[in-house]
């Protein structure tokens, strides 16, 4: 007789627990009475031998005792373990609460031979206050004739080594075959306490206070039946673990469908298929059929295949993959299967919408272990999936978005009621439609006028390029020096041959800096001259205070000199900021004004696109006065931006100087929300040539000179038609009477650009004497506007 004790775990309880198989006894002298019964002889020739064992009827508090007298235990026993239901009944003997179990079924004891050695019982729904509770509830049972119901069902868990998974089982007590008395220390119970107690489940010291620990005495055993419920666990877990949401929960999705399927073997995985372009759209987990997002279906699937799954709609099994390869001349999907060591697979397809539906792979590598009658099992799962699904999509979407809110682009306040319409829009169609899908329609601006500007940091890639120069430069004279004197003290060849490839690569630096030169020559200091400089260090304390002045010099990320480079970025930063900053402040009173698309961008200095039209506001009505009131704003605001970097330059590290232009555009055009960019873009062919001219415009030259039509100090009109000359002549008057601009005002062609044309610039210098103290009054602003119309 197999005996399982708990004794190396100690667990506090108000019961002190003593074996006692007296109900046997009186079974067995209950049956001898009735001279007629079957089993009159048996129990008498039962009695007459096991009464020479008083120890088992009067009971025993050392459990060791269940092994002294395993044998007549065992054999007393069976009279109430029937042999006809040995082999089909899950049932022991066991002392509750502590588990201690023994004479185990047959079909038990071939249980316990797969879970390995010292298999032990995990309870999986109670923890220790609960059980001391339970406990409670025994004694007022059986003591105080309270009718109480904690009788929670126990769930076990026990591995099966055989077939790598964790059977769960629920036990159902007899409750039988023992009783419950109070010891001395036992407290009274009140109906009071009793009141007490049932209100306050949760009070464990209430309840160890009313029964202190062992208070109580059990007397006797009881017996278990053990239900195998692992299907039923397991197909439970799989729908709980799909509605879950974290990562983690796939992997235990996984052990679920295993224990479901009654194996370790199995793999899962699922795809998003778009049946308009014959893409997959996304991939989870093993996903090892449609593993590219092009595949051609017609060759890849064999036509049983591909007419289930994708026409039909209905689950595939392919059980032996081996036999499958034969019928279909080892095609791409057997080739993808046999490669990965899958032997059998079910393939689920999975409505989504009428363009997109999942495909659930569910793999083996045993043949058979998969097939079109264990797969059955998912029916009741099927639609939890497609939930969980759906769910995965969304939240892939979701946080993809996220990111790009986050990181890349929001919605500009001027055009946020569009989305918002659009969205409301959407869910509402959902609504009337019972959910069927729709989708969101493009969102297009028409009719809309753009305007375009930047200040760039005049020749700033020469300018970084000459600051990294002279980082470089110091750094190798440096060098050069420690080396130089340590080749004066030591005269080693190797110093020489050093100072050489130093002054090689100085000369080198000095001509001009190419692409590489920083990198090779890190390389060269790292691995030639810095192991000198550590053995320098070592021996000579003059040429260590040497090393270490030219360490501290040294940036600890970059591991070069970062001196002049610094203070080129740093002024770039700077003067960034401050530009940035005035923009957006101003943008406040021009969306005041009328509110139109407004949208910035850092570079080497800061450009920004403005788009203005009736299709762009709701509750206003456009006029184009209100386009003439944004294109003299935009001028005075670039003067105000050009005396802002004036101003710094004196007070950055690195002086800088920017060259502004303003591009007009009067033909109005389109612009497209792109939802897979998350940005605004021109719509149409044609008008894509007002992106070509945004592009290249800050690099054009002045027809038939090499001059550059940007430059510092001065503004730069890009136009077209000569309808924009007069209007930005009128402007340029206005601001000159303002002291924003100087008298000169140049009429200049420019140098045809790659596809564009036809382009003219009227280009006028700043006044950066004027302290702008006499500001331009908002009916001025409007007067102005007005002489033009």
């Amino acid at each position: 007789m197999r005996v399982f004790t708990n004794l190396t775990k100690k667990t506090e309880l108000p019961l002190k627990f003593k074996i006692s198989f007296e109900p046997v006894y009186e079974y067995l002298e209950n049956i001898v009475k009735d001279k007629d019964h079957y089993l009159h002889s048996t129990a008498k020739s039962l009695l007459e031998k096991y009464n020479k064992y008083p120890i088992l009827r009067d009971g025993f508090y050392d459990f060791n005792y269940l092994e002294k007298y395993n044998t007549e235990i065992d054999e007393l026993l069976n009279v109430i373990f029937p042999k006809p239901l040995q082999n089909n009944e899950i049932k022991a003997v066991t002392i509750p609460l502590i588990f201690t179990t023994f004479k185990l079924s047959n079909k038990f004891e071939k249980i316990f031979e797969n879970a390995g050695d010292n298999p032990e019982f995990k309870l999986h729904n109670f923890d220790q206050d609960n059980l001391y509770i339970l406990a409670c509830t025994l004694i007022l049972i059986h003591n105080y004739n309270v009718d109480i119901d904690f009788s929670r069902p126990f769930y076990f868990e026990i591995p099966d080594q055989k077939r790598g998974i964790t059977c769960h089982y629920r036990i159902v007590s007899s409750g039988g075959f023992f009783k419950v008395k109070p010891l001395k220390n036992a407290v009274p119970i009140t109906n009071d306490d009793i009141h007490l107690l049932i209100d306050n489940f949760h009070n464990i010291d209430l309840w160890k206070e009313k029964f202190p620990p062992e208070s109580y005495e059990f007397i006797g055993f009881d017996i278990v039946n053990l239900f195998d419920i692992t299907s039923d666990h397991a197909l439970s877990k799989v729908k709980e673990n799909l509605l879950k949401k974290d990562e983690k929960t796939f992997d235990s999705l996984e052990q679920s469908i295993s224990n479901l399927f009654g194996t370790s073997n199995i793999k899962f995985g699922f795809s998003g298929f778009n049946l308009n372009n014959e893409r997959v759209i996304f991939k989870y987990r093993s996903a090892v059929i449609l593993n590219t997002s092009d595949f051609d279906k017609e060759n890849f699937f064999c036509k049983e295949v591909a007419t289930k799954v994708f026409e039909k709609k209905e689950i595939i099994a392919i059980s032996n993959v081996d036999t499958y390869g034969i019928q279909t001349k080892k095609n791409g999907l057997y080739q993808v299967l046999k490669k990965q060591g899958i032997q059998s697979i079910v393939l689920i397809p999975i409505n989504l919408n009428n363009d997109i539906f999942g495909v659930l792979e569910l793999s083996s590598k045993n043949k058979y272990e998969l097939n079109s009658v264990n797969v059955q099992k998912l029916e009741d799962v099927i639609s939890v999936f497609k939930i969980a699904i759906q769910r995965y999509i969304e939240e892939f979407e979701a946080n993809i978005e996220s990111v790009i809110q986050e990181n890349y682009t929001s919605l500009h306040p001027s055009v946020k009621w569009k989305f918002y319409e659009k969205a409301q829009e959407f869910i509402l169609n959902m609504e009337f439609n019972n959910n069927e899908t729709t989708s969101l329609k493009d969102i297009v601006f028409e009719n809309v006028i753009p305007l375009f500007g930047e200040c760039d940091i005049k020749g700033s890639s020469t300018a970084r390029n000459q600051a990294i120069q002279e980082d470089l430069i110091k750094q190798l004279s440096l060098a050069w020096s420690i080396i130089t004197k340590a080749n004066k003290k030591y005269k080693l060849p190797i110093y020489e041959d050093l100072i050489f490839r130093i002054n090689e690569s100085l000369e080198n630096i000095k001509k001009s800096l190419n692409s590489g030169d920083e990198n090779s020559i890190t390389h060269f200091l790292n691995k030639e001259i810095y192991p000198v400089f550590n053995h320098l260090k070592k021996i000579d304390k003059d040429l260590s205070d040497d090393i270490d002045n030219y360490m501290m010099q040294i940036d600890e990320n970059l591991h070069v000199i970062y001196d002049k480079r610094k203070k080129f970025e740093d002024s770039v930063t700077i003067l960034n900021d401050k530009l940035s900053k005035f923009i957006d402040y101003k943008q406040i009173e021009a969306q005041e004004m009328f509110p139109h698309y407004f949208e910035r961008y850092k570079t080497d200095g800061v450009d920004y696109n403005m788009y203005i039209g009736q299709s762009l506001v709701k509750n206003c009505t456009y006029d184009t006065v209100y386009l003439s009131n944004l294109r003299l704003w935009q001028l005075k605001m670039t003067c105000e931006l050009e005396n802002i970097a004036r101003n710094l330059k004196s007070s950055i590290p690195y002086p800088l100087d920017i060259a502004s232009l303003i591009l007009v555009h009067s033909n109005p055009l389109s612009i497209r929300f792109r939802m897979d960019e998350k940005k605004f873009d021109v719509d149409g062919a044609y008008n894509i040539r007002y992106e070509i001219i945004k592009k290249r415009i800050d690099k054009a030259l002045i027809k038939n000179t090499n001059e550059r039509l940007t430059q510092p100090g001065k503004i730069a009109i890009v136009y077209s038609n000569n309808n924009d000359y007069d209007e930005y002549m009128k402007y340029i008057k206005y601001l000159q009477s303002k002291k924003y601009l100087l008298e000169l005002v140049e009429d200049l062609e420019i140098e045809d650009l790659q596809g564009v044309s036809g382009l003219k610039a009227l280009r006028v210098s700043v006044n950066y004497n004027n302290t702008h103290k006499n500001k331009i009054a908002i009916d001025e602003f409007n007067e102005i506007i007005k002489s033009e119309n």
